[in-house]
């Protein structure tokens, strides 16, 4: 399993597409052949593609929960020391606890912690910033964001082997195929 290739090393196989449906069936035969370090670009969103590449579900919504819950939580704790524990004002009589003032703060801190949640567990969750990435060196992949439908076989699969995949990805219908290489 030769991976060098002239002193540059192999990141992966990219083939074509015609159309999405296509690209949906690839990623299905990928998937069946054991194949996992595979991914697929298209200009906007293929319905079913998920499923078809065998993806698990997204662990950002549990990482926006955690924060907004930690945004009410330290929104509670921050207003009651505040106001019960360190400057208590008894005004009228009425108790230190004001849950409906108190209303609003919690609300604001619960959506700015969620939100700040989602952005950076979005770039977290996908090793961003990438500030060059193999694929943006290939001519023909400038068209994933026209009209261009393309999976890209990674060559740290353990399945990897340069011309088994080649072949692989011809038989399953692409158009173009192409080997490129890393910096």
């Amino acid at each position: 399993m030769d991976k060098k290739h002239s002193d540059k090393t192999i990141y992966g196989i990219l083939a074509e597409f015609k159309n999405p449906r296509e690209l949906t069936d690839a990623s299905k035969t990928i998937v069946e052949s054991g194949y996992r370090n595979f991914d697929t670009f298209s200009p906007f969103p293929i319905h079913g593609i998920d499923k078809a590449m065998n993806l698990n579900k997204s662990k950002l919504g549990w990482i926006v929960a955690g924060h907004g819950l930690l945004g009410l939580l330290g929104g509670v704790a921050l207003i009651y020391f505040t106001m019960v524990v360190d400057y208590p004002m008894n005004i009228s009589g009425k108790s230190l606890i004001n849950v409906p003032a108190w209303i609003p703060v919690l609300f604001e801190l619960t959506v700015l912690l969620s939100a700040f949640g989602a952005v950076f567990g979005m770039f977290f969750l996908n090793g961003l910033p990438k500030f060059n990435h193999p694929l943006f060196d290939s001519e023909n992949f400038k068209k994933a964001t026209d009209d261009g439908f393309f999976v890209c076989i990674e060559s740290e699969d353990p399945q990897f082997e340069e011309e088994k995949v080649s072949k692989f990805l011809k038989d399953a219908g692409a158009t173009n195929i192409e080997t490129i290489y890393e910096e």
